[in-house]
């Protein structure tokens, strides 16, 4: 029976395309998921009590799918980074490193710059294993005269040269996904996920532009060639490889990057993610952005590990990143096990296995 009136919302087709399928539930090396986050699995992010008190059995599940280690970037200040120290990196050494990210509130009032390199210097002596940057910065986060604080504000400047000085990586995250920062219309290829979610909208005049942010993040990682930068989400730019190779990887020995929410982008450009990652096979990490528990790593590991055409990037339906499949890359022995753990030992030496 013909629907000429179905509404968009209501139409779901199933491809009938008859393809190989490969479901891989363990990788193929001992990973390490370098963007993790616990606090998902905690009651409250800010209490000091947290639900997680024993993360034994967290780690025998992940086992099952060859994750040896995770980052976690929830080591809150003042409330979390201790206990998280306490009871996830010590009691487990070699399975779980802690970030710590910096309160802050403290740049509505006068010093701020100092008082954020105090609150770092802090945590190293707590025992963090890095620096963790959120998107806010460049975004929301405003100074004591209600102006907006850029990425690349040299007033920060101690704060990545303490990182350098600590010899501790600092992970950040720059802008969202381009589509976030388009006009909400017919055109925007996230149009389901942000009408489920239009508060992740950065479409505004009241915002930067998704394009400023890239030129930001550019060039603050090229001011501090001393300083270890690992980029989020595929330099935060994963609609434009060539963006991410030609501005942040080639120009900047001390960038890396991790894949970590970006498999449906990766995924439907296939050929030009596969030469991508084995060309910065040497700076390119493991990670999901995901609770450590859920049913995510094997879609991960499938699109790494398999030339497997057309299928879901995520278990939701319709897929939360897009109206599309994608395409494994099968990645050669050598540059998957670089991937998987061999470049996150690099910037977290408490996570090797040897």
């Amino acid at each position: 029976m013909l629907q000429p009136d179905l509404p968009l919302k209501d139409y779901a087709p199933i491809s009938q395309l008859v393809l190989p399928s490969h479901q891989v539930t363990a990788a193929r090396y001992p990973c390490i998921d370098a963007h993790s986050h616990l606090s998902l699995l905690d009651e409250d992010r800010g209490s000091p009590a947290l639900r997680l008190s024993d993360p034994a059995p967290l780690l025998r599940a992940l086992d099952t799918h060859n994750v040896t280690g995770i980052v976690d970037l929830d080591g809150f200040l003042p409330h979390r980074l201790g206990p998280a120290l306490d009871l996830y990196k010590r009691p487990h050494p070699g399975r779980i490193a802690v970030l710590t990210t910096l309160d802050w509130s403290v740049c509505r009032e006068r010093g701020w710059p100092e008082a954020l390199t105090a609150q770092f210097r802090f945590a190293v002596s707590l025992g963090a294993d890095g620096l963790k940057i959120p998107k806010e910065l460049g975004l929301t986060y405003r100074d004591e005269t209600d102006s907006l604080i850029p990425v690349d504000d040299p007033r920060l400047d101690p704060l990545w040269q303490s990182a350098s000085e600590a010899g501790l990586p600092v992970l950040i995250h720059t802008a969202d996904p381009v589509a976030f920062f388009r006009p909400l219309d017919r055109h925007n290829e996230r149009w389901d996920e942000l009408q489920a979610r239009p508060d992740w909208s950065w479409y505004g005049s009241q915002y930067p532009s998704f394009e400023e942010l890239m030129e930001q993040l550019v060039r603050l990682v090229g001011r501090h060639p001393g300083t270890t930068f690992q980029t989020a989400h595929v330099g935060c730019y994963a609609e434009n490889l060539g963006f991410v190779a030609e501005r942040l990887l080639r120009p900047h020995p001390n960038v890396f990057t991790d894949i970590s929410e970006r498999i449906a982008e990766l995924g439907r450009q296939p050929h030009a993610a596969r030469v991508f990652l084995i060309e910065f096979q040497d700076r390119v990490l493991f990670g999901t952005d995901r609770p450590a528990l859920g049913p995510w790593y094997p879609y991960y590991f499938r699109f790494l590990e398999t030339f497997d055409d057309c299928f879901p990037h995520g278990p939701e339906d319709p897929p939360r990143q897009g109206r599309w499949n994608i395409s494994g890359v099968g990645l050669p022995d050598e540059v998957l096990e670089k991937i998987y753990r061999r470049n996150a030992e690099r910037l977290y030496p408490c996570l090797r296995s040897d």
